[in-house]
């Protein structure tokens, strides 16, 4: 069993003294067996921290982190039962694919036919049976990347631990990329910890995914839940792309104010006074009069093919619309009219915290 259980989980560098610095504040989140999760948050926010925390190789400072059922906090990282896949492959430039996957089980004396047994049954699970004999120079990224993933396999591990692995990669590899880890995972459903920044990654890898930042755990959730019902403005602001609008501004019941622009509501806001009002980009729709719209002076407009994406302002405040790509694109200072779902509107108080 490789479930894993993040109780209070927190790091603090240099402890006790003036330069004290805590990076992870109180993570909590249990994570079951075979489950594949994503950490997912900006640069600096701590995920590689956490996830080192994990694999044993940053000591915690508070909390209790347990791998099947046992608590690893004193244990080294060979003691943990993890095999780790990190952004920079690490591969022997001197060895063949072969014997890089081989030489972690070399080295802990596993019976050379036990070797091949799991060498070959990872390159085919990868895909590399026929670049076995090849010296890493000879690989493509994502090729070496798979060689990365194939030596985390044959250790037969409790736990799989992927530290940002795709970023080496261009777009093309890494959505080939993750498609391969998805159906690595549906294979051996090993239980999975996966750090990204992008969360692109997030959203199409995760079966759940904690969202970081600053060190804190700001939702824990599928990444359904995440997008249509996030718990904050951070959250809601980086998950989605585009991500959502947020609009800081006031409620009498019926309207919402924003930078001098009174929005009618199709239904009541939740409460009177000062409210953040979210809607994403493909939450709208346009309109060719007001109607109970939201008037939008058009600024830009992207054409992506199937969408175009139109940037203006209500009021003063930027607003961004998504739009069938065979619609006409609206021109430049131009007023067009854009009516939200009522039901696809999301309530913020003043703190950044959901309220509906």
């Amino acid at each position: 069993m490789g479930g894993i259980s993040l109780r209070n989980v927190e790091k603090t560098y240099a402890p006790g003294s003036r330069a004290a610095v805590k990076v992870i504040h109180g993570v909590n989140a249990e994570i079951g067996n075979g489950e594949f999760v994503v950490i997912v948050g900006p640069s600096g926010c701590g995920k590689s921290t956490l996830l080192r925390m994990v694999a044993g190789l940053e000591e915690i400072t508070g909390g209790e982190i347990s791998i099947g059922g046992r608590v690893v906090n004193e244990l080294e990282p060979a003691e943990r039962d993890i095999a780790m896949v990190f952004q920079n492959y690490a591969l022997y430039p001197h060895m063949s694919v072969y014997d890089n996957m081989a030489y972690g089980l070399k080295i802990a004396k596993v019976p050379k036919p036990q070797i091949d047994e799991r060498v070959q049954k990872a390159a085919r699970i990868l895909e590399l049976s026929t670049l076995l004999d090849r010296k890493p120079r000879q690989l493509s990224g994502g090729q070496r990347q798979r060689v990365a993933m194939g030596r985390a396999i044959v250790r037969q591990p409790a736990v799989f631990l992927f530290d940002e692995p795709l970023s080496n990669l261009d777009a093309k590899l890494r959505a080939q990329t993750r498609l391969e880890i998805q159906k690595l995972h549906r294979e051996l459903n090993i239980t999975s910890l996966f750090v990204t920044h992008d969360q692109v990654e997030a959203m199409t890898l995760a079966q759940r995914m904690i969202v970081l930042n600053g060190g804190r755990m700001e939702q824990f959730g599928t990444p359904e839940e995440v997008y249509a019902r996030p718990a904050t403005t951070f959250v809601a602001g980086f998950i989605g792309a585009p991500p959502m609008n947020l609009l800081a501004g006031s409620s009498d019941g019926n309207h919402f104010i924003v930078d001098g622009a009174r929005l009618p509501l199709a239904q009541p806001a939740p409460r009177t006074g000062a409210l953040t009002l979210g809607l994403r980009p493909e939450h709208a729709e346009m309109r060719t009069s007001p109607d109970g719209g939201w008037p939008l002076v058009v600024e830009v407009v992207e054409t992506l093919g199937a969408e175009r994406l139109v940037y203006g302002r209500l009021g003063a405040s930027l607003f961004t619309l998504r739009i069938d790509g065979m619609l006409p694109a609206p021109a430049h200072g131009t007023t067009i009219w854009m009516r939200p779902a009522p039901e696809r509107l999301h309530w913020f108080d003043s703190e950044g915290r959901r309220v509906v």
